[in-house]
């Protein structure tokens, strides 16, 4: 029996790791299928307080790792494939072992969204990627598309120029969603082209084995046009990682959880941070930020329910 077992190992998990293990609730932490979330994906986080020159993403993640467990956080590997949310103590199945729990705090991240083609499936790693920090190196002076109008696609097409000869942002729309400096610093870059009105059709050549090309559509003329390139960065967004607890929790079209009055959700002493039910900021110090209130509203729920 735990008093509080978190989901997640990104920074919403392990700041609420890192509060209630200082609140002596002796956490439980299962890591997830990504342990360490997404910053284990990056490179230099420039954007968290308290780094003026920067962190590099894994560091930051083992530096608040090693926080918590200095307070007595507990971890282990694996991630949820079963819950129980109906009764009291919960039920959490973790890698086939079942745990017991009073409080829950979900903190297990979103996962990249991919386009759903075939051609996309059989050539991940060989070509088709969903990070650049992880694969930019294996394109030194090649051309590359990235797929997505947001942030996070315009980060990846500044971050691969460090690389790639050419970079082309490919959109569906004429205008980007991305905020105004991202927007700023791939139209001041030299090496990034933006085509507009365009979707990925197809993803060649699966024969090979490798990428050689794409199909794209001009979704205004409908016109197929085929351009030589050697990889593919999809950045077209994520999808929270609540597939254990649909039916279980209230949530939105998408998935992501609703909370209320802080991070609780629609079951009493379950709570949720970070990326799981934040669709809209989804950066580390805000998922840092959600993690810390999961962790002092599991305190207080436990308080009140005299667990």
């Amino acid at each position: 029996m735990h008093q509080v077992i978190i989901l997640g190992s990104g920074p919403a998990g392990l700041t609420a790791a890192l509060y209630t293990a200082r609140a002596h609730l002796n956490p439980l932490v299962a890591d997830g299928h990504e342990a360490g979330g997404q910053l284990t994906l990056t490179t230099t986080v420039e954007n968290f307080p308290g780094f003026p020159d920067g962190v590099m993403g894994p560091d930051l993640i083992a530096n608040i790792r090693r926080q918590a467990e200095r307070f007595g956080a507990r971890f282990r590997g694996g991630g949820a494939s079963a819950a129980d949310l109906t009764r009291r103590p919960f039920r959490i199945t973790i890698d086939g072992a079942v745990e017991e729990c009073q409080a829950l705090i979900i903190a297990t991240g979103a996962s990249a969204r991919l386009l759903g083609l075939e051609s996309e499936r059989k050539l991940i790693g060989h070509g088709v990627s969903t990070c650049a920090t992880c694969d930019g190196f294996f394109f030194q002076d090649q051309e590359v598309i990235v797929v997505g109008g947001g942030d996070s696609a315009l980060e990846e097409a500044v971050f691969l120029t460090k690389f790639a000869r050419r970079v082309t942002v490919l959109h569906r729309r004429d205008k980007l969603r991305a905020s105004k400096i991202m927007q700023e610093k791939v139209f001041q870059n030299p090496k990034i082209d933006v085509l507009w009105d365009s979707a990925l059709e197809e993803i060649l050549d699966v024969a090979q084995g490798k990428v050689t090309a794409v199909r794209i559509r001009n979704l205004k003329s409908s016109t197929l046009t085929e351009r030589p390139v050697d990889g593919v960065f999809v950045a077209i967004g994520h999808s929270p990682n609540t597939q254990v607890f649909r039916g279980l929790l209230e949530m939105d079209e998408v998935g992501y959880i609703k909370t209320h009055e802080g991070t609780k959700t629609s079951v009493p002493g379950v709570f949720a941070a970070g990326d799981v039910q934040d669709r809209v900021y989804r950066q580390a110090i805000t998922a840092a930020g959600s993690g810390c209130m999961a962790a002092l509203d599991a305190e207080r729920y436990l308080e009140r329910s005299g667990l």
